[in-house]
């Protein structure tokens, strides 16, 4: 289906919309020995999303505290961490800054530029967006979003552990944001 992104209808008031970080989350998979999946997530995340009049100004950016990983146990966490494997002393933060949006309705992609250390490499997520809700215990009004896509290690120096975890690492989003108070 073609999508004339400069006519589509934004569903989000412009303005700077703020992370709920509460009700926010970054996850990832990754194969260990090629057999099975290990789960986990960073604690310590920010993010905004500004939204303009048309799609073609809608910006994201995000920061993820690498040293905030958590994978339910607590020597791997601490391993991961280590200079070995991840690096945190070199390598503090994961960031993501959109390049281009594009879609409508429920279904979205986002393009971007993910930075992990010092290397910089495109990424592009499929988004798809839950929906506005008006919050009765504050008035405020929050959108959520789903974002899923994927990277491989090699691309970003972190090539270590070969054959013990898997290059391809999927990333799944949970986001809500908060609509600006001037909306």
């Amino acid at each position: 289906m073609t999508n004339d992104t400069a006519t589509t209808a934004l569903p989000l008031a412009p303005g700077h919309w703020a992370l709920d970080p509460l009700h926010s989350s970054v996850g990832f998979t990754v194969r260990h020995l090629g057999i099975a999946k290990v789960r986990g997530r960073f604690e310590r995340l920010e993010a905004e999303l500004f939204v303009g009049e048309r799609v073609e100004d809608v910006r994201v950016s995000a920061t993820v505290d690498l040293a905030s990983i958590d994978t339910g146990n607590a020597d791997r966490d601490a391993h991961v961490r280590a200079s070995d494997l991840l690096d945190v002393e070199k390598r503090p933060t994961m960031t993501y800054r959109s390049t281009r949006v594009s879609g409508a309705g429920e279904d979205w992609t986002m393009e971007g530029e993910l930075t992990i250390g010092e290397v910089t490499r495109p990424v592009t997520v499929a988004v798809e967006f839950g929906g506005l809700v008006d919050v009765p215990m504050d008035g405020s009004r929050h959108a959520g979003f789903e974002a899923t896509g994927e990277i491989r290690r090699s691309e970003f120096g972190l090539d270590f552990a070969p054959g013990l975890l898997g290059e391809v690492v999927k990333i799944q989003l949970d986001m809500q944001f908060v609509e600006p108070k001037n909306a």
